[in-house]
C-alpha cells in the first residue's frame, strides 16, 4: 500500500481514532508489566522525552506522522503510568517468615480459598520489629472456632499469627500473588490458630471505616430478613461481602457461567442506576405540572448518578465496582450533555480513565471480562441498529419478539467475548452458560435488582420486608437454575494455559473487528484465529517443581502426576488446572509410580534425579550427579562436584517454582524468578 493509500485509510478512520486511545495505553500497561526489569529515572525519562517529540510531531508534523505518532506516544505513556502507580503503592513488605503477636485494625472481612474467615489489619504491630520496615497492612486467615469472637469494623485485635511475604507463582509465568498483593498494598500474608482478642474497641470516625461499618451493618441486616444462603447471595451483590458465600454455591456459579452476577460490576450498577433513572423519569411524567416545567431526563440521571455513587461505596468500591462506576458515570453524563448515552465512545473514556488511575486492573480478569463484555454488545447493537431487519422486526406485528431476540444476542455475544478471558484465568469454559444465563439475567434485571432497590427506600420506614421476600424468591430461581446447570453431565470443559500473548493476539483481532471500518476489519478475525491456535498448540511444562521443593508434577499420558498426596496443595490445583485437567491432588498422587522421596525421571532431554532429606552424604550426592543429568536436593545447602545440574535449597529459595522442559538437546529449566524478571513486588 502506498503512502497516499495508507493516508487515505486511515483518515476515513479518524472518526474512530479515539476508540483506539485506551487499546495502545493498555498495551503500554502490559509491555510495563512483562519487561525483565523495573526501569529506573533514566529509562522513564527517556520515554517522556519521546513523549514530547511525539506530541511535538502531532502538532507541526506531516499528515500521516501526525497520526501514526500518536501509537507511540501513547504505549510509552502506558509503560509511565504502570511505573508511576507501582512507586506509589510501595510500602514495606515482610522479608522473612514470622511468629509471635499481631495487632492491627480491621479494614476488611471475608474468606479464603480453603474457606476460612480472613480478616486485613492496617496498622499492624508485629513484635520486635523496626516500625519503618512494618507492613501497612497484613491479611490473616482465622483456623479457630470463632463462636462468640466479635470481628468488628474498625476493631483493633490481638492474636498470634504466623505470617510470610507474599508468595510468586507457583510455575513460571503463572499468577503472580506477589505482584496483586503489592498493588494491595498486602506486605505479609498468614493464618492464626488461636481466636483473636479484642484490644480496642471500634472507633470508626475515619471515613473508610465508617462506610466498612455501614457495609457490615447492612450486609448482617439482610441475611436476618433473608436467611440462608439465600440472603448471603443478597448480601453480596448489594455490599460486596462475600464472607458467607458457601464454596459450593461459589462453584456452581461458575460451573454454570453465573458467577458475574455475584461480582458487583457493570450489571448491577446499570441495573440499578436504570432502574432509578426510568422511576424518577416515571414520577415525574405521572404528574402533569411537572413534567411540562422539569427536565425529567437529566433529573433522572442526576438521581441516578447520586444512586450509582451511594452503591459504589456501600459495596466496597473494589476495582470491578470502581469501573463499572466510571462507565454509568460516563453514560449519565452523556445524558446530561444531551450525547448519546450507550456509544464505544463511552466505553473507550470509561476504559481510559481506569487505566490511568488503576493500571494493574488490566491484568486482572474482572478488567478484561467486563470490557470484552461491553466493548462486543455495544459493538454488535450498533452493527443491529443500522440494519434494515433488525428495524423492520421492531415495527412489524412480531415486535414483541424483539426484546427476546435482543436477550438472545446479548447473552450469546457477552458469553463468546468473555470465554477467552475466562479459559485464560480460570482454565474452563461453561458449556450451558448461554442457556443458564437466558433463563436468569431476566430475573436478574426485572426482580432482583429492582426489588433491592424498592427495599432500600422502604427500610427508611421500616416496610422493606415484603420487598425483600421478592428478592429472595429471584435469587432461589437463579441459585436453583446454577444448580441444574453446574449437575448436568460436561457442564464445564477445561482448558489448558496458553502463553499471554496468545490472549493478547486474540483481544486485538476482536477489537480491530469492532473498532475498524471497512473490509479490513475482517483482518481481525484471522488475528484471532492465530492466537487460538498458537494456545491450542502450546505446551506444558514436563516437570514442574514448587519454591521448597517439596512437591513435583510430572506430565504423564493419564495427565500431571504429583508426588505427594498432600502438601503445597494450592500449587497442586493450580498445576492441574493450568494442565485442563479436573483432577484433585489426591488423583493426580495416584498416578505417580515412584515413592515421592526419592525418585528418578527419564526424559527425552536428560535424566531428573530426586533426593528428599537433610541426612545425604556427599560420596551420595556425586554419585547421583554422575548418573543424572539435573539433580535435584531441596534440603542439600552445599554445592555437589559432577557433571550434573543442581538444584539445592538455595537455589530454590532464590529462583522460586521451577519448570523443566525437555527437548531434544537437552532440559530446559526456568525459574519463576527468570520469567518476570527483578521487579518492585518480588525484590527482597
Amino acid at each position: 500500500m502506498g503512502y497516499d493509500h495508507l493516508s487515505e485509510a486511515l483518515f476515513a478512520q479518524r472518526h474512530r481514532f479515539g476508540l483506539w486511545v485506551p487499546v495502545w495505553l493498555g498495551l503500554g500497561v502490559s509491555l510495563y508489566f512483562s519487561l525483565q526489569f523495573e526501569p529506573d529515572v533514566r529509562f522513564l525519562s527517556s520515554l517522556f522525552g519521546g513523549i514530547l517529540i511525539g506530541l511535538f510531531f502531532s502538532r507541526f508534523g506531516p499528515d500521516l506522522l501526525r497520526i501514526l505518532v500518536w501509537v507511540p506516544v501513547l504505549v510509552a505513556l502506558g509503560v509511565l503510568v504502570g511505573a508511576g502507580r507501582a512507586r506509589m503503592v510501595a510500602d514495606p513488605k515482610l522479608g522473612w517468615h514470622y511468629y509471635g503477636a499481631v495487632e492491627g485494625t480491621i479494614v476488611h472481612l471475608d474468606r479464603s480459598g480453603s474457606d476460612k474467615p480472613r480478616v486485613t489489619l492496617a496498622d499492624p504491630v508485629l513484635e520486635r520489629m523496626n516500625p519503618k520496615r512494618m507492613p501497612k497492612r497484613v491479611r490473616v486467615s482465622l483456623h479457630s472456632e470463632l463462636t462468640g469472637t466479635a470481628l468488628r469494623p474498625g476493631a483493633r485485635i490481638m492474636l498470634t499469627a504466623s505470617l510470610s511475604p507474599p508468595a510468586g507463582p507457583v510455575e513460571p509465568g503463572g499468577f503472580d500473588f506477589q505482584r496483586m498483593a503489592w498493588f494491595n498494598r498486602l506486605g505479609a500474608v498468614g493464618y492464626a490458630r488461636a481466636p483473636p482478642v479484642l484490644a480496642v474497641p471500634a472507633d470508626n470516625r475515619a471515613f473508610d471505616l465508617r462506610i466498612f461499618a455501614l457495609r457490615m451493618k447492612i450486609s448482617t441486616h439482610i441475611r436476618q430478613k433473608i436467611p440462608g444462603r439465600t440472603g448471603a447471595f443478597a448480601a453480596a451483590i448489594i455490599t460486596g461481602d462475600r464472607s458467607q458465600i458457601d464454596p459450593v454455591l461459589l462453584e456452581d456459579l461458575r460451573r454454570s457461567n453465573l458467577a458475574h452476577l455475584l461480582a458487583i460490576s457493570g450489571l448491577h450498577m446499570g441495573l440499578l442506576t436504570g432502574f432509578v433513572f426510568a422511576l424518577i423519569r416515571f414520577a415525574i411524567a405521572a404528574v402533569p405540572y411537572l413534567s411540562v416545567r422539569l427536565q425529567a431526563k437529566k433529573i433522572g440521571a442526576v438521581v441516578a448518578l447520586i444512586a450509582g455513587a451511594g452503591y459504589l461505596l456501600v459495596s466496597g468500591a473494589n476495582i470491578a465496582t470502581q469501573r463499572a462506576f466510571v462507565m454509568v458515570a460516563v453514560m449519565l453524563v452523556a445524558v446530561l450533555l444531551e450525547r448519546p448515552a450507550i456509544t464505544l465512545r463511552a466505553v473507550a473514556i470509561a476504559a481510559t480513565l481506569i487505566l490511568l488511575f488503576r493500571p494493574e486492573s488490566l491484568t486482572g480478569p474482572g478488567f478484561q471480562m467486563s470490557f470484552a463484555a461491553t466493548t462486543a454488545l455495544v459493538g454488535t447493537f450498533e452493527v443491529l441498529n443500522g440494519a434494515d431487519g433488525w428495524h423492520k422486526l421492531r415495527q412489524s406485528r412480531f415486535r414483541m419478539l424483539a426484546p427476546l431476540v435482543s436477550l438472545f444476542i446479548a447473552s450469546a455475544v457477552a458469553g463468546a467475548a468473555t470465554a477467552p478471558f475466562s479459559a485464560f484465568h480460570f482454565n474452563q469454559m461453561a458449556q450451558y452458560g448461554l442457556l443458564a444465563n437466558l433463563a436468569s439475567v431476566p430475573v436478574m434485571s426485572l426482580i432482583v435488582m429492582p426489588a433491592a432497590v424498592i427495599a432500600a427506600v422502604l427500610s427508611l420506614i421500616g416496610l422493606e420486608g415484603g420487598a425483600f421476600w421478592v428478592m429472595g424468591q429471584g435469587i432461589d430461581w437463579i441459585l436453583g437454575v446454577a444448580h441444574f446447570v453446574a449437575a448436568q453431565e460436561g457442564s464445564v470443559l477445561r482448558i489448558k494455559s496458553g502463553p499471554v500473548w496468545a490472549l493478547g493476539l486474540i483481544t486485538f483481532g476482536g477489537l480491530v473487528v469492532i473498532i475498524w471500518q471497512g473490509r479490513l476489519r475482517w483482518s481481525g478475525g484471522a488475528l484471532a484465529i492465530v492466537g487460538a491456535v498458537c494456545w491450542a498448540l502450546a505446551e506444558r511444562p514436563d516437570l514442574l517443581l514448587t519454591q521448597n521443593g517439596r512437591l513435583a508434577g510430572v506430565l504423564t499420558d493419564h495427565g500431571r502426576a504429583v508426588t505427594r498426596e498432600m502438601g503445597n496443595g494450592f500449587a497442586a490445583l493450580n498445576w492441574l488446572e493450568n494442565d485442563g485437567d479436573g483432577a484433585d491432588q489426591k488423583q493426580a498422587a495416584a498416578r505417580f509410580e515412584q515413592d515421592g522421596n526419592d525418585w528418578r525421571l527419564r526424559l527425552e532431554g536428560g535424566t531428573v534425579t530426586y533426593l528428599w532429606g537433610k541426612t545425604r552424604t556427599t560420596a551420595e550426592l556425586q554419585s547421583a550427579c554422575e548418573n543424572a543429568d539435573l539433580l535435584i536436593v531441596p534440603q542439600w545447602q552445599g554445592e555437589v562436584s559432577g557433571p550434573c545440574r543442581l538444584l539445592n535449597a538455595a537455589e530454590l529459595r532464590a529462583g522460586g517454582a521451577v519448570a523443566i522442559r525437555s527437548e531434544a538437546e537437552g532440559l530446559e529449566i526456568q525459574t519463576a524468578r527468570q520469567a518476570s524478571g527483578a521487579r518492585l513486588w518480588n525484590m527482597r
